[in-house]
């Protein structure tokens, strides 16, 4: 059988290995700027501050208020900071929300974008940018939108919270995982995504016991890597959808509310098509939803929606927006088959084998 399929590979420059984030300043001159707006959270301006003064006189300034779901208000603050110091680029230091606010900036002024990721959101590798308006997470996909350069430093990781590691690694495995049966997926995407799935699978577990292994941060971020490089090379499923509905309309926190939701999708998916989940159960070992919670529960990671803080009155709500405008999925659903799902998902029923 002659196979047939697209495949479009990332421009972006991928920058990896201890003390890589060291080079970010040579990077902005690789780049041809030289004012750069150094982005973070409230919670990193410490860090922010401190790269900046790395920067020295390539540093233009800094903002600490990137927030989760990329809100637009923060944004059109951001520009303003930007426009102020005469920014010709941007750095953004930390997670999806710090790399989530870059590429809203750079969507709408293109900018160039750094970023130095400090979890395993996987974001900083796609051309993709979720904002949150009015109580609703849109997406969209542009050229402008993917960041430059990527340094993946491991170093950056090891002080990250072992619950927050968690989360956000199951976060990376929900971007593999639906990568597996995407519609437009090809079998380059599914070689990074089986690969990012191996990663995290046997990363996880050693942070759990030891989390300053450094060897052991370093796989998880490469498993980051390359589960966020699918993310950004094929198209999402129900996983996601839901996860944006959650996130956007009922301010669910991102990385947690991925790993709740990731059993229970990938499980009704797998009813659909287990052929083309069989490497999230050989890498697990069993049935992919199934696997996928004990699993998570193995690393401590939360497992149900009503302890992210979801109102069981929410519930029907939630299926109704996650039902409109849905993304292509390989099982066909309707409302009441999500409202089941996520029923499941809040009370943390174990996916049938």
């Amino acid at each position: 059988m002659t196979r047939q399929f697209t495949y479009s590979g990332s421009p972006a420059h991928i920058v990896f290995g201890n003390g890589a984030s060291l080079e970010v300043g040579a990077w902005v001159e690789r780049l041809g700027r030289g004012r750069a707006l150094v982005l973070s959270t409230s919670h990193q301006a410490g860090d922010g501050d401190a790269l900046a003064k790395k920067l020295g006189a390539l540093a233009a300034g800094t903002f600490a208020g990137a927030a989760m779901h990329t809100p637009v208000e923060v944004t059109e603050v951001a520009l303003a900071k930007a426009h102020e110091v005469n920014a010709d680029c941007v750095v953004a230091l930390g997670g999806g929300s710090t790399t989530g606010l870059g590429k809203a900036i750079a969507y709408r002024t293109d900018l160039p974008q750094i970023v130095i990721p400090t979890t395993y959101a996987g974001s900083e590798v796609t051309p993709i940018l979720g904002q949150t308006e009015n109580g609703l997470k849109t997406t969209v996909r542009d050229a402008k939108i993917l960041p430059e350069v990527v340094i993946y430093d491991p170093e950056l990781t090891v002080g990250l919270p072992i619950a927050m590691s968690v989360t956000s690694g199951l976060n990376a495995i929900a971007h593999a995982a639906e990568a597996l049966y995407a519609q437009d997926r090809n079998p380059v995407s599914t070689l990074m995504a089986v690969e990012g799935l191996r990663a995290l699978s046997q990363a996880l577990p050693v942070l759990i016991e030891e989390p300053r292994n450094l060897a052991a941060r370093g796989d998880a971020l490469y498993g980051a890597w390359l589960c966020g490089t699918v993310l950004g090379t094929v198209g999402m499923a129900l996983h996601h959808k839901i996860c944006h509905t959650l996130g956007g309309s009922f301010d669910m926190p991102h990385a947690e509310t991925h790993a709740v939701m990731l059993p229970h999708t990938i499980g009704f998916n797998a009813v659909a098509v287990p052929e083309l989940l069989k490497p999230v159960a050989d890498i697990f070992g069993g049935s992919p939803g199934g696997r996928l919670h004990d699993f998570a529960k193995s690393v401590g990671a939360p497992l149900t929606l009503r302890e992210l803080g979801l109102e069981q009155g929410d519930l029907d709500r939630a299926a109704e927006i996650a039902t409109k405008n849905p993304y292509w999925n390989p099982r066909p659903f309707d409302r009441a088959a999500i409202r089941a799902l996520l029923q499941d998902a809040w009370e943390g029923r174990r996916p049938q084998d």
